[in-house]
Formats: structure tokens, sequence, C-alpha cells
């Protein structure tokens, strides 16, 4: 006689007293962290509002934070992969510099502005490679090798300005900064700003890409008998982190309409500031571009209200890192949760 077979046991059934799995409350901490920031950002927006109302809550002041926001904006999205993955980059500052002052080189400048914007971007992306090959094939530390390309970008583009500012005469360049080519009040700059955010959101969260980068900076030996090449993900991070510095450093062209050494001062701090108080763990494994990005406009609307209520710069920083501090507390009280 035929016995009943009985119907398969749901896997996803629940177990009395079992604890559901860890990943099932990412989604909604994100969210709460999300909303934390976006409530930070309001809040920050109601500060400038009262203080100075005229000033602060101006449409070209607006534009201007903005505007300002997109140049570290940019390489933060390209330094929040490579935390994700388990690495850091101190070197962006400096290769914005040095791909500023390449771009704007009176030889290259004679090219017009598809010379400056492909001068920039190979630039970035060949320092990219450098410390892509040195710590995914050479196997050194993220820090030292990083710590190297800063000093040597910032020696190498000292070297080409001999300590000079190198002003844009490009007209096509310069005409991007101008309000004319703002469109629907929206200046280009901001737009690229946002073009980059998106494709940096989507490669993290819809693509395999993604997926590998939370991988590596998850767990790298399990990530490699997965049958992913670690060493070729680490590396194609770096040339992403370097193709933003390159885009970054033509947008600071664009801005200031000139190219100098001093280009990108401290932008890694604030890049890598931002990121943390987006979400983004230093550990690897866990972070958002949409964090990342609130983060930098956090950032940006201090300074303003800083600057138009003309309180001194060292009040600024202090505020900076406390808000670091606090961020970093709160992600080990998360971790400690989870």
């Amino acid at each position: 006689m035929t016995q009943p077979v009985s119907p398969p046991r749901d896997s996803t059934a629940k177990v009395p007293g079992a604890q559901p799995p860890a990943w099932r409350g990412l989604p909604a901490r994100a969210d709460l962290r999300t909303l934390s920031l976006l409530g930070v950002l309001a809040a920050l927006i109601v500060v400038g509002g009262i203080t100075k109302p005229d000033e602060f809550l101006d449409t070209r002041n607006l534009q201007l934070v903005l505007t300002q926001a997109s140049v570290v904006g940019v390489v933060t999205v390209g330094m929040t992969f490579v935390i994700v993955s388990g690495g850091i980059d101190l070197s962006v500052g400096a290769i914005v510099a040095l791909a500023s002052v390449w771009a704007t080189t009176v030889a290259t400048q004679e090219y017009g502005f598809a010379g400056i914007l492909f001068t920039a971007i190979v630039v970035g992306v060949g320092c990219g490679l450098v410390n892509g090959v040195l710590i995914a094939y050479g196997s050194m530390v993220p820090f030292i090798a990083t710590l190297a390309m800063l000093a040597s970008a910032r020696g190498l583009a000292l070297q080409i300005t001999d300590g000079k500012t190198q002003i844009v005469t490009v007209p096509s360049v310069l005409d991007l900064g101008e309000r004319d080519a703002y469109v629907l009040g929206i200046p280009p700059l901001v737009m690229v700003f946002a073009v980059v955010t998106v494709i940096g959101w989507l490669v993290l969260n819809r693509t395999t890409f993604g997926r590998r980068t939370v991988a590596v900076g998850g767990n790298p030996e399990a990530a490699r008998l997965a049958g992913i090449d670690v060493r070729r993900q680490r590396l194609y991070l770096y040339l992403l982190s370097g193709l933003c510095c390159g885009i970054a450093a033509f947008l600071l062209i664009v801005l200031s309409g000139s190219g100098q050494n001093t280009n990108g001062n401290l932008y890694e701090l604030d890049a890598i500031a931002a990121a943390i108080i987006g979400g983004t763990l230093l550990t690897g494994g866990r972070g958002t571009i949409t964090g990342s990005v609130l983060g930098v406009l956090i950032f940006f609307t201090i300074t303003n209200i800083f600057a138009l209520n003309n309180l001194q710069s060292d009040v600024q920083q202090i505020a900076k890192g406390a808000i670091i501090v606090a961020a970093v507390l709160v992600q080990r009280r998360t971790a400690s949760t989870t």
C-alpha cells in the first residue's frame, strides 16, 4: 500500500524560538539611516533659514552649495565602492590635483574641450590603475599604496605648475560654469553629479559587480572560494575611483576656471567622512551611495551656514569632527546589535 507523501517543508517557515537571519533587518536599518540623514539635512536647512533667511534660502546660494558639493560628491561615489570592498584611498585629492593641472597645461588646452576632458579622465584612471596594481597584485596595504600615490601625485602636480596657477582659456569649458548653461535652474555640474550618483547606485545595488564588491568587503576568502577573482575586483574598484577623480577634476576646472597643484586639498578626508556618515562600514561589506551623497550634502550645508554667519573655520572643523565621531559610534552600536 502506497504511503501518502507529506508535502515538503517550507524552509522559510518560522521555527519557534528561532532568530531571524540578521540580513533581513538590513533594509529596515538602511531606510532608518537614510531617514535620519534626511532629518539632519532638513534640520540644517531650517537652521540656515532661521539664522540667515535672505542669504541662505536664496536660489543662487542653494545652487552654489550644490555645485560645490558636486565635485567632492563624485569623488565620494568612487570612495564608497572602495570602502565597501574593505579598502581605502587616501590619494583621491592628490589625483584630482594632478588631473586638473595636467589637463590645463597650454599644450593640452590647444585640443580644446575634448582634450581637457580626455586628459583629466586618463590621468585619473592611470593613477587608479597604479593604485590597483600595487594593492591587488603587489599585495601592498591600501593605506600605504594610496599614501605613496598621494605624495607622488602632489609632487608631480607641483612640478608641472611650478607653483603657479594655470588659467583656462577654452571658452566652451568656461561657459559650463556660467548661468546661461543652467538647465531649468540646475547647474551642469550638479547634473553630472546626479548622473554619476544614479549610475553608482545602480552598479552597487543592481549588478553582479556590486554584489562582488560587497562580497569581497565582507569576507575576501569566502568570496575567493565562491569563484570571485578578488584581485581583479580590487583592481577594477581602484580604476573606478580614479575615473571618479578624473571626472571631479574636470568639474573643478569648470568651477574654478583654472588648474592648481593645491586643488583637491583634503578631498580624501571629506569623501571618507561623508561615506562613514552615510553608513558605509570602514571594515567593508556594507555601504550605500544614497547615504554617502547625503553625507556630502550635510557637510557642505554646514560649511555654507558657517560661512554666512561669519563663524571661524576652526569651529566648523570641530563640528565636522564631532559628526564623524558620532557616526562611527552609531556604526559600532549598530554592529554590536546584529
